[in-house]
């Protein structure tokens, strides 16, 4: 009987349909963070790209300068980001080569959320953030979901280890269900730490963060870039 009905299941198996499943999709890991002042923004990730538990490289950082006042925050699938990222330059420069001038933060912005819900049926698989000065010198942060809904925020964290600085941020700056604390401007002393301290409290968390920060201060002066170094295990 038991030989019968294995018999039976083995036919039904060799009728059964087969699935076939096809994901181009990576998950490089990574993780971008800005944050807005009154005069200056700050955007910085950190420099692993790895895949699973194997690490590809320790010096991938994962912000882009694309004008003097804007920086480009991406991570994800890297073959996506680079995909993008080079899409990106070529508009630029043909921004640039038409209109004599280079185009504004808040217009990198918006061509990126329109860049991004061209492809929302095959979406780039990438959390980016945009950072830089706005049209009257003011520190503006940008971010976006995979199709292109973006909003202007004071501070953002995308990659790997936002679920974990996010409510950081919220407490830091946003001051976040805190009573009777005074709101003081954020100086670019207190941020630039403030960046420091929430990577180095991911990459004890997140094995996809780690290795070095590379931080960007953008002010009416251009873009300074400064590293620092994290936990390299």
């Amino acid at each position: 009987m038991t030989s019968v009905l294995s018999h039976i299941n083995q036919e039904e198996s060799h009728y059964a349909p087969k699935q076939a499943y096809f994901n181009p999709y990576e998950q490089n890991g990574g993780t971008v963070l800005a944050v807005a002042g009154e005069d200056f923004s700050v955007i910085a990730s950190d420099t692993r790209l790895s895949q699973g538990f194997s690490i590809h490289t320790r010096d991938l950082p994962k912000t882009y300068k694309l004008t003097s006042s804007t920086v480009l925050g991406a991570c994800g699938f890297h073959g996506d980001v680079l995909t993008l990222t080079k899409i990106l330059q070529a508009r630029l420069k043909m921004y640039e080569h038409e209109h004599n001038k280079k185009m504004s933060t808040t217009a990198v912005a918006a061509m990126l959320s329109t860049m991004l819900y061209s492809r929302r049926f095959f979406p780039f698989y990438v959390y980016n953030i945009v950072a830089g000065l706005d049209d009257e010198g003011k520190g503006c942060v940008f971010s976006f979901d995979p199709v292109g809904s973006y909003e202007r925020e004071t501070y953002r964290a995308g990659g790997s280890a936002s679920a974990m600085l996010q409510p950081l941020l919220d407490n830091q700056i946003g001051f976040k269900n805190q009573q009777g604390v005074t709101k003081t401007p954020l100086s670019q002393e207190k941020a630039v730490k403030l960046v420091k301290d929430v990577f180095i409290s991911a990459a004890e968390r997140d094995i996809y963060t780690g290795d070095a920060i590379v931080l960007n201060l953008i002010t009416k002066d251009g873009v300074k870039v400064e590293t620092f170094p994290l936990r390299r295990d």
